[in-house]
């Protein structure tokens, strides 16, 4: 399976050049069950991401453009009278794939928000009083346009709390944008193939849930969630879910690095990702207080 995420790094690497980081913490968030934001500007790669991501793994994708006038039923589905049965019947949305873009997402009212993060916590959507189970596995990523852009519905608090991951990624170097400029990009993207299979990904999440965390390293995880509570230089504190994500995040990247054990440096790697948006932090912040915080604690021997 290592050899298979190995392949599965390195093809999306030809696709979105430069970002490797990026595309192992996105690769991370599916593996731990999460879902991914992606705030960036327009035309930065995170369609294509989301696009490689569900073909390498063999997995079905539906894109949702989020606009001011997207309903909740756009995305849930809903019940259609049939007048030749005499029956209602439920036609389900674009939420039923196992990967979902949701594009702009901050760009929808906060309804057709709250429909969307309902159907990412409880792996469900209800429908006049029906609940219909969502696919397996079921990941979604949405992409957030940066607050100072015009249009936009701020995602509340409480609501990014439901995402495991946030990351951006950032304007390409030079030399990956001449590549992108000579078309080298498309051709990569067309060679792309299923390296594996839902049943395949199911297996490997199993796994990430057996990879062990210390006392040590949970201690260092408390530790870092207990400073964002006793100082004052965070907006918001982390919670109890907060600390869940950070173990269940450390233990998928472990799982990537070929070890079935958590390291603090594991920690170290996803931490930023998993928590500046739950601490109320922008994504552009020049100085990022998470790197202050993990310089500030330390792993207690």
């Amino acid at each position: 399976m290592n050899q298979a995420l190995d392949q599965i790094i390195q093809q999306l690497n030809s696709v979105i050049l430069g970002k490797q980081q990026q595309i192992k913490l996105s690769l991370c968030c599916l593996l731990a069950k999460g879902h991914l934001l992606i705030e960036d500007l327009p035309g930065m790669g995170k369609t294509s991401l989301a696009h490689a991501l569900s073909n390498i793994l063999g997995l079905d994708y539906q894109r949702v453009q989020f606009t001011s006038d997207l309903l909740p039923s756009d995305i849930t589905g809903s019940t259609i009278f049939d007048p030749n049965k005499q029956t209602f019947h439920f036609h389900p949305g674009p939420l039923f794939n196992q990967v979902v873009l949701a594009d702009e997402i901050n760009r929808a009212g906060p309804k057709t928000q709250s429909a969307l993060l309902e159907a990412m916590e409880e792996q469900q959507v209800s429908i006049d009083g029906k609940s219909h189970p969502l696919p397996v596995p079921f990941f979604v990523i949405a992409t957030q346009n940066p607050m100072h852009q015009a249009g936009t519905f701020p995602l509340p608090e409480s609501q990014l709390d439901r995402f495991l991951m946030r990351i951006g990624l950032g304007y390409p170097d030079k030399q990956s944008e001449k590549a992108i400029l000579l078309g080298e990009i498309n051709t990569a993207a067309k060679k792309i193939s299923a390296l594996l299979d839902p049943t395949t990904l199911v297996e490997m999440q199993s796994l990430v849930n057996d990879v062990m965390l210390s006392d040590a390293v949970a201690e260092y995880i408390l530790d870092l969630v207990n400073e964002t509570r006793n100082s004052p230089d965070y907006p918001m504190a982390l919670s109890p879910r907060a600390s869940i994500a950070v173990a269940n995040a450390a233990k998928a990247w472990a799982f990537i690095h070929m070890r079935d054990y958590v390291i603090p440096d594991d920690v170290q790697a996803i931490f930023p990702s998993v928590a500046e948006h739950r601490l109320g932090l922008s994504s552009n912040t020049s100085n990022k207080l998470s790197d202050n915080l993990l310089s500030k604690v330390k792993i207690k021997p």
